[in-house]
């Protein structure tokens, strides 16, 4: 359910589950002062400034199946992620 006025979708990672991270995402009415606009096929995310360098690289998709519809993310950062499929290990990316 969206919140009401909610216009953007932020996403982020915080530590949790057995592999050590989670991802997060939240609606937001407005950009917080660091977050990262990310514009792509119409659609606006934000990136919460603290998951900039866990997520640089990142696809977010939205995948739709007779089982399922859930966002999938493709991170080139992750290194591992549970058996269940919760938490992941992400390093965060390096400067070229």
């Amino acid at each position: 359910m969206q919140e009401k006025g909610a216009g953007y979708l932020r996403v982020g990672v915080k530590n949790g589950g057995c592999a050590g991270m989670e991802y997060v995402m939240d609606y937001a009415t407005a950009p917080e002062t660091l977050d990262e606009v990310v514009e792509d096929n119409g659609v606006t995310i934000l990136i919460d400034a603290k998951a900039v360098l866990f997520l640089l690289g990142s696809e977010v998709d939205y995948e739709v199946t007779p089982l399922h519809e859930k966002f999938v993310f493709r991170n080139p950062n992750q290194t591992d992620a549970c058996g269940c499929g919760e938490s992941v290990t992400i390093v965060p990316a390096v400067d070229a």
